[in-house]
């Protein structure tokens, strides 16, 4: 919101246009470079995740061997797109996310695997790094 405001009030590069898709992203580099300055400079939600995965409260409760630097978090991403590959290794992103399988690749590995998922316990319980749901994300169009 703040770059929004921060653009409005400046009346500069203008309209601003979304980036949280590399598929996008690349498609503006190499169609429409005049478009790059129009391009939010926010990070992909894929690289936002990826960074308080490594840095946040999940990484600080590795205890000592984190603060020492001893010990990192290796973040997988599970994504749909293929393009996501592509950010995750591009030059000046910041290299916190550490590999990307697209839901395809998962499912395969799942089936070489052998595993069931209706078969698996419940134990109800998953990461929750951000606290409670609050359904924002439907106006994101996530």
């Amino acid at each position: 919101g703040t770059e929004l405001l921060n653009r409005l009030k400046a009346q500069k590069n203008l309209p601003l246009f979304t980036s949280c898709c590399p598929g996008w992203i690349n498609w503006v580099e190499i169609n429409r470079s005049d478009l790059l300055p129009h391009l939010s400079t926010t990070k992909s939600p894929q690289q936002m995740h990826g960074a308080l995965s490594k840095r946040g409260a999940f990484a600080r409760s590795l205890g000592d061997d984190f603060a020492q630097g001893q010990v990192e978090p290796y973040v997988v991403s599970i994504m749909p797109c293929t393009a996501k590959k592509d950010e995750s290794k591009r030059p000046g992103v910041s290299g916190d996310v550490d590999q990307v399988l697209t839901t395809r690749e998962l499912a395969r590995m799942v089936k070489a695997r052998g595993i069931a998922f209706n078969a698996l316990p419940e134990d109800g319980t998953f990461d929750n790094p951000l606290g409670e749901s609050t359904g924002a994300a439907q106006i994101f169009g996530a």
